[in-house]
């Protein structure tokens, strides 16, 4: 019997990895994209990675929008919410993310739950687990335990915010919920690997930003991170499995210091202009007031929030990709692109 997955946000850097990996276990896959005119494009970077991208189709479809969810899970066996906006700076109005976040996930759970969906894979993000603690509670390692505190809005941001909301929101759903529905989420660290098109996703100027040449040194600061291929596998694992119904799991592959990921960089290419020296936490917030893309990041300067993937590795039988192999893979794809 053929089971076919709805996975939202399709032409995203997660949504297309994860696109590929289901058509390669022979799943049906229908994709969502806010504009038809970019299905071709899509389709076209998705089957240079597989060969049965004849069982990928696309709906349009726009998280704003409640009434076209309960045309396009119809039929639907699994959803995968992946979509959701990320900004490459922080918005003016932090509801820009955190009502398109919450509402297009409960319009895709209720007619998930109104149509029979079996399950729903949501993509959180460790934003929503980290953040929002006292000076002396950040710097420790967190389980999916852990929440962020939003309302401790000086330790986090509108984008943590909206991951938050919206993974709560699913949750309070589920509880209300009279369906058969599953919930699982999935909350990935910073996400890299390798890139299939120029336009790559934010978290991917973590190598982006060193191997242009543009940084002189790097902030002071680290990310839990992980493989684009392991997230997507990840998903698959946790739709797959029945053990996986009403958790959560932390996506990582472990913690690299910025200055070890370009060190990293700086020992595969040496021919290149790497950043050698590490900047002093004032000068990270001095500049941060001229370039807004550094404001996300001064939450982390000179703390340490780890977290603990076991949980994954345990019940899933996960095994990500390594860190350095993640960065690596990123910087040889960014390259061969000719994206920076």
């Amino acid at each position: 019997m053929t089971h076919t997955v709805l996975l939202t946000g399709v032409t995203g850097f997660l949504g297309s990895h994860t696109a590929i990996q289901l058509l390669e276990k022979s799943y049906t896959v229908i994709g969502t994209l806010r504009n038809q005119s970019r299905a071709s494009a899509i389709r076209s970077v998705i089957a240079r990675h597989t060969q049965k991208s004849e069982h990928l189709s696309f709906v349009e479809a726009d998280l704003s929008d409640e009434a076209v969810w309960d045309k396009a899970t119809a039929g639907v066996d699994t959803v995968m919410h992946i979509a959701s906006p990320f900004p490459r700076s922080l918005p003016k109005d932090e509801n820009d993310l955190i009502l398109p976040a919450k509402q297009g996930t409960l319009a895709i759970l209720k007619a998930a739950s109104k149509n029979g969906v079996k399950r729903v894979v949501l993509t959180s993000s460790t934003g929503a687990i980290v953040y929002g603690k006292a000076k002396t509670q950040r710097s420790r390692t967190y389980t999916e335990a852990d929440w962020t505190d939003i309302t401790h809005q000086k330790d986090t941001t509108p984008y943590f915010c909206s991951k938050t909301i919206a993974e709560r929101a699913a949750w309070n759903f589920i509880e209300q919920d009279n369906s058969a529905l599953a919930l699982t989420t999935i909350c990935p660290g910073a996400i890299l690997g390798p890139a299939l098109t120029p336009n790559f996703s934010a978290s991917v100027n973590i190598v982006a930003k060193p191997l242009s040449g543009s940084l002189p040194a790097v902030p002071q600061i680290g990310f839990d991170l992980v493989d684009v291929r392991s997230v997507a596998d990840l998903h698959i694992r946790a739709m797959e499995s029945p053990q996986a119904a009403g958790e959560r799991f932390i996506g990582s592959a472990g913690f690299l210091s910025f200055y070890q990921i370009a060190t990293i960089l700086r020992d595969a290419y040496p021919e290149r202009n790497l950043p050698k020296g590490k900047l002093p936490n004032f000068a990270v917030r001095l500049i941060s007031n001229f370039d807004n893309t550094l404001k996300p990041i001064l939450l982390d300067l000179g703390v340490e929030r780890r977290v603990n993937h076991r949980k994954a590795k345990e019940v899933l039988g996960w095994e990500p990709i390594a860190p350095k192999e993640a960065v690596l893979a990123c910087a040889e794809s960014l390259l061969k692109l000719d994206a920076i």
